[in-house]
C-alpha cells in the first residue's frame, strides 16, 4: 500500500514530500536487531552501545529503502530460478530496494541483496536485472562478502559501522515499516565498505554466468549490463556510475562475457512471467518516484493491461484526483479480482483519502488474498486503528508483527492502538521497542522500565520488555567509561 504515514506500498518518510503521497511503508531504523529470540535480540542491541554508533547515525545522511510487498513479491519472483540455481533459499534471501535513482546494487551479508530502484528502471530486459542479482548472489556464494567482517572490524567511522549495521538490521527482516531505514552513511564510508576487486568481479561475473545458464536465463543480460557501462573507466570517480566505482569493470571482463555468451550458441528466449514481473515493478515504480504528467504521457505505449490501469490510478491518486484513481482502480480490480496487492493499492488510496471503512475493507480483502504478508497486514492494522476498531488493529497489528517484529512504524500504530484499549504495559513495551530499533536506547530505557513495572512478572511480554532495558543499561555503562 502507497501511504504517507505507513501502510502499503509507500514513500512514507519522516516527512513525505507533497508530491508523493504514497508508495511502500516507511521507517527509521537505525541499529543492529537481527534475530527473534531474546538472547539474540539482546546481543544486537548491546552491539549498538558497544560501538557507539548513535551520534555517528544521527549525524550522517540517510540512506532509504523502499518498502513495498508489491515490488518485492514481483522481484523474489525474478530473484527466485537465480536464487536457486545458486544454492541459495529464495525464501531467505530477499531482494530490498534503496530508494536512489542510481545505478548500484550491493550485498551485505547472507540474507539480503540491495538494489536501488535507479538499476531497475534502467533495466530493459529481465535477464539484465537478473543478471546483476545473479553477480550479487555470486558474491555471497564465492564468499566475497567474509572480508565484510573485516572491513567491519577496521572501520574508524560511526558511519562506516553504521552502514553495515543497519543494512545488516534491514535484510534480516526490516519488515514494511522498514520502508524507509535511515542508515546514517557517508557516501565515503559506505563506497569503501561495499567495494570489490576487479578479482572479485572476476569471480562473481564467471559464477553468475553459470548461474543464469543452469536457471534457464539468457546470459546475454550479462553483456548488457555490462554494456551500460562501457567507456565509464575513463571518467573521473566524481562522474562515474556508483555501481562502476564499487563493481570496478575491465574490458577483459566484457570480453569474457561476451565470448561465454557467443561459446553457447543459441539461447532460450525471455520467460514471459520474469517479462510481465519486470514490466509490473517497473510500472510501480517509475509511476511512484517520477511525476504523474511523465506517466501519463507514456501510457498508451504500456503493453500490459493491468499494469497500464495500475500506473494511470496512481498517477490520477497522486494528482488529488480520487475520482479518475477510483475509475481506473474499479477497472483493475474487475480484470484482476484475486491480485492482493491491488487490492492493497486500493487501500491505500482509500486510506490516504480517509475512508477509513472502505479501506479496511479493501486492506481485509488483500488480506484474505496473501494472509501471510507482513506489510499488508500491518496496513489493514492501521486502517482499523483510524476506522476506531482498536481491538481488532491490535489483533491484526500482533499478526504482522509476528511475521515481522522490526516495523518500527507498526510497533507506533500497535502502542497507539493498545494505549486506546487501556493496555498500558504493551503500549510502553511496544513504544521500547520502537525506539530500540531507531537506535534510540535512551528513550527505550524508561519505557521498558514503565512496561516491567505494568505487566506480568516473567511473562513473555515481560521479557521482551527486560530484553530492552539491558541493552539500555549497558549503553549508560558505556557512555560511562
Amino acid at each position: 500500500m502507497l501511504i504517507s504515514h505507513g501502510a502499503a506500498m509507500c514513500f512514507d518518510r519522516v516527512s513525505p514530500p507533497a508530491s508523493i503521497p504514497g508508495f511502500g511503508l516507511w521507517s527509521l531504523l537505525a541499529g543492529a536487531l537481527r534475530g527473534a529470540v531474546r538472547g539474540v535480540v539482546v546481543q544486537a542491541l548491546a552491539l549498538i552501545g558497544a560501538l557507539a554508533l548513535l551520534p555517528g547515525l544521527a549525524e550522517a545522511q540517510g540512506v532509504r529503502l523502499l518498502r513495498d510487498a508489491d515490488v518485492e513479491h514481483g522481484l523474489g519472483i525474478l530473484a527466485e530460478p537465480i536464487l536457486r540455481a545458486s544454492g541459495l533459499s529464495p525464501s531467505k534471501v530477499r531482494i530490498l530496494v534503496v530508494d536512489d535513482s542510481d545505478f548500484n546494487a550491493f550485498v551485505i551479508d547472507q540474507r539480503a541483496i540491495f538494489v536501488n530502484y535507479g538499476l531497475i528502471l534502467k533495466a530493459e530486459t529481465p535477464e539484465m536485472l537478473q543478471a546483476v542479482l545473479a553477480h550479487e548472489a555470486a558474491h555471497i556464494t564465492n564468499g566475497h562478502i567474509g572480508r565484510r567482517s573485516q572491513n567491519l572490524r577496521s572501520a574508524n567511522t560511526a558511519a562506516g559501522f553504521g552502514a553495515a549495521l543497519a543494512l545488516l538490521a534491514a535484510a534480516a527482516g526490516g519488515g514494511k515499516a522498514a520502508a524507509g531505514i535511515a542508515l546514517g552513511t557517508q557516501s565515503s564510508a559506505l563506497r569503501g565498505f561495499l567495494s570489490h576487486t576487479r578479482a572479485e568481479e572476476a569471480s562473481a561475473d564467471r559464477t553468475a554466468l553459470g548461474v543464469m545458464r543452469l536457471a534457464g536465463v539468457n546470459p546475454q543480460g550479462m553483456v548488457e549490463v555490462h554494456k551500460l557501462f562501457a567507456g565509464q573507466e575513463v571518467l573521473g570517480e566524481a562522474h562515474q556510475d556508483p555501481y562502476m566505482r564499487s563493481h570496478p569493470l575491465s574490458r577483459d571482463r566484457v570480453r569474457a562475457a561476451e565470448a561465454y555468451v557467443a561459446s553457447l550458441g543459441e539461447t532460450a528466449p525471455s520467460d514471459a512471467k520474469a517479462v510481465y514481473w519486470l514490466a509490473r515493478v517497473k510500472g510501480k515504480l517509475s509511476a511512484f518516484t517520477r511525476a504523474p504528467s511523465w506517466t501519463k504521457q507514456r501510457l498508451s505505449s504500456e503493453p500490459v493491461a493491468d499494469v497500464k490501469l495500475m500506473r494511470a490510478a496512481i498517477a490520477a491518486h497522486r494528482q488529488n484526483d480520487f475520482t479518475g484513481a477510483s475509475r481506473q482502480m474499479q477497472a483493475l480490480l474487475v480484470a484482476e479480482p484475486k491480485d492482493a496487492f491491488y487490492h492493497e493499492l486500493w487501500g491505500q488510496i482509500l486510506f490516504e483519502n480517509r475512508r477509513w471503512g472502505e479501506a479496511v475493507a479493501a486492506y481485509s480483502r488483500a488480506a484474505e488474498l496473501a494472509p501471510k504478508d507482513p506489510l499488508i497486514l500491518a496496513s489493514l492494522g492501521r486502517a482499523q486503528l483510524s476506522a476506531g476498531q482498536p481491538k481488532q488493529a491490535v489483533a491484526t497489528m500482533e499478526q504482522a508483527r509476528q511475521l515481522d517484529f522490526r516495523n518500527a512504524i507498526l510497533l507506533r500504530d500497535m502502542s497507539l492502538a493498545y494505549a486506546q484499549i487501556n493496555q498500558t504495559g504493551m503500549a510502553a513495551l511496544v513504544t521500547a521497542e520502537r525506539y530500540a530499533l531507531q537506535g534510540r536506547l535512551t528513550d527505550a530505557g524508561p519505557h521498558s522500565k514503565r512496561a516491567m513495572q505494568l505487566l506480568p512478572n516473567g511473562s513473555p511480554a515481560w521479557r521482551r520488555a527486560q530484553d530492552v532495558l539491558i541493552a539500555f543499561e549497558q549503553d549508560e555503562k558505556r557512555k560511562k567509561k
